[in-house]
């Protein structure tokens, strides 16, 4: 099973002990008799809350996969954190589309990029990470010395609560980086918040920035050393492939790039004794729980004990359909919903995948071209078959209505095309040759060769961006990639029905981030709207 122990706990119903976040102004308490200090008065109730901070990274609410969801206001089905996320940073981009008629409020808006902050996948996003933040800042209030100490908790005991608290500041700083990349200026709050004393005040992009780099350099002598931690928990190499995934991003997060510290952080991940899967096409497998030699950190799924409508039974569930043989691929039925546009086959040397195989599309009966925003007929775009329910030696996951399918959140390659990026901006600290080897790693993965390998004059900021398309499709870094680039809302890229029109066109620069919804701006007096919405 590719499930641990922190997440076969948070099924119990232990959102009672913490804000609900996904109410309008995050500070109301709950209506349940279960209250902190039942909680948290044993050392097993301390583990079991620490549970359900990562539970809320695979689950929807404590029944699962429906019933008793933890976002109020959003359909429990497309409240999963990994859906929200990969809607707001796929379906609005050249990586995917969406089917005429798909049942989630909201995202027939993405694509064309005429959202607005009423939307409900954003709103939702939004709350879904609030709640994961509101869960770890009870945590780390709850896990402070003295109260610990005072419940009679020591030794050993207290240790591992430490180790805990010290996690759920990193769950903390990866969901305040999702609301920075994402909304901009989210409210902000901590654990020294007084519950429901005030509302929460508002952040700017640039002090979150701060914010989370302080807090991720301030644990990192605490967490556990890279690749000794229980899998799917957060260690030293998360804390330094979030640095470095923000450092890249930098200049557009606060004005002023860092591209040294981006190479800085990304060596160290490299050089903390990670290693490529041989075979890229083992990466997205039901027992990819295997691949922990390239997985840094995971959000683990378990057919049988996670089970929901998101995560990856969203990936490998929706993108089936039209005369794709569901069987062969793990599932039990296609939902015909997500494909992509022509842009993305159209950077592989062929689709199929007999030179890259990278390339996982199907083609047999779908066309290339959109007719129109939202594809009216699964038939549209080529299906994308990354995620497969399915083991290394043939046989299904342990469900066939929900998926086994680990979704690492950060991985060795990106932080080989981090470095490499970083490099080619003039960043300092690293070499162009070691950024060439790097590349040419994955090209020798993806090709089974050096066929498909580089020389340094092929190496440019563009090809990186095309190299990360092709390596990371689907895994939620296409809209903060082309943000990264101008080319997101501009002209200077486009892809079929961007902003609206068949051949794609630039739409307006203040959609690079997306708005605070209208229920939190309602809600706290604190907060101020995005420019342009």
């Amino acid at each position: 099973m590719n499930i641990n122990v922190f997440k076969a706990g948070c099924i119990a119903t232990l959102c009672a002990t913490v804000l609900s976040a996904c109410t309008k102004n995050l500070d109301r308490l709950p209506t349940n008799d279960i209250t902190s200090e039942v909680v948290y008065s044993t050392s097993a109730g301390y583990k079991q809350a620490f549970a359900k901070v990562y539970g809320a990274y695979a689950l929807t609410g404590n029944q699962g996969p429906a019933g008793n969801g933890d976002v109020q206001g959003i359909d429990e089905g497309t409240s999963d954190f990994l859906r929200l996320h990969w809607w707001a940073q796929e379906i609005s981009t050249d990586e995917a589309v969406v089917q005429a008629g798909w049942g989630d409020p909201g995202i027939h808006f993405f694509h064309n990029m005429t959202w607005s902050p009423n939307n409900e996948i954003l709103t939702g996003l939004y709350y879904r990470s609030f709640y994961q933040i509101t869960l770890a800042n009870d945590f780390i209030r709850q896990a402070a010395e003295d109260k610990v100490a005072s419940r009679g908790i020591s030794g050993a005991s207290a240790d591992s609560i430490k180790t805990y608290k010290t996690e759920a500041r990193f769950i903390r700083a990866f969901q305040y980086w999702v609301l920075m990349d994402l909304f901009g200026n989210p409210a902000f709050v901590t654990e020294n918040d007084v519950l429901g004393a005030s509302v929460p005040k508002q952040t700017t992009r640039a002090e979150l920035f701060k914010y989370i780099e302080t807090e991720l350099k301030d644990i990192e002598g605490s967490l556990v050393a890279p690749r000794q931690n229980e899998y799917g928990r957060a260690d030293k190499a998360a804390a330094w492939a979030l640095l470095a995934r923000m450092y890249l991003n930098a200049e557009v997060y606060t004005g002023s790039p860092r591209y040294n510290d981006a190479i800085t952080y990304a060596k160290k991940v490299i050089d903390a004794g990670y290693t490529l899967v041989g075979d890229y096409r083992q990466l997205m497998l039901a027992d990819n729980q295997l691949n922990k030699n390239e997985f840094i950190l995971t959000i683990n799924y378990d057919g049988q004990k996670t089970q929901s409508f998101g995560g990856t039974t969203f990936l490998t569930h929706a993108p089936m359909g039209g005369s794709i043989p569901t069987g062969s691929y793990g599932v039990n039925s296609g939902w015909a919903g997500v494909r992509t546009t022509k842009n993305l086959p159209g950077l592989f040397p062929d689709a199929t995948g007999a030179a890259d195989k990278r390339a996982q599309f199907y083609t047999n009966g779908q066309s290339l071209e959109l007719s129109a925003e939202p594809a009216p007929k699964f038939e549209e775009g080529y299906a994308v078959l990354k995620y497969k329910n399915i083991k290394r030696d043939g046989t299904a996951g342990s469900s066939l209505a929900h998926s086994d399918i680990d979704f690492p959140l950060f991985r060795l390659a990106e932080m080989y095309l981090i470095y490499a990026e970083a490099v080619l901006r003039g960043g300092t600290g690293g070499d162009l040759g070691t950024a060439l080897g790097y590349i040419n790693q994955l090209r020798t993965r993806a090709y089974g060769n050096t066929s498909g390998n580089i020389t340094a004059a092929d190496l440019t900021t563009r090809f990186i961006l095309d190299e990360r398309a092709r390596e990371l499709y689907w895994e939620c870094f296409r809209r903060t990639d082309l943000v990264r680039y101008n080319f997101f809302t501009t002209d200077a890229y486009l892809w079929p029905w961007k902003g609206g029109v068949s051949s794609g066109t630039g739409v307006a620069s203040y959609r690079n981030v997306f708005p605070i919804p209208t229920a939190d701006i309602t809600a706290n007096r604190n907060l101020k709207q995005n420019t342009g919405y």
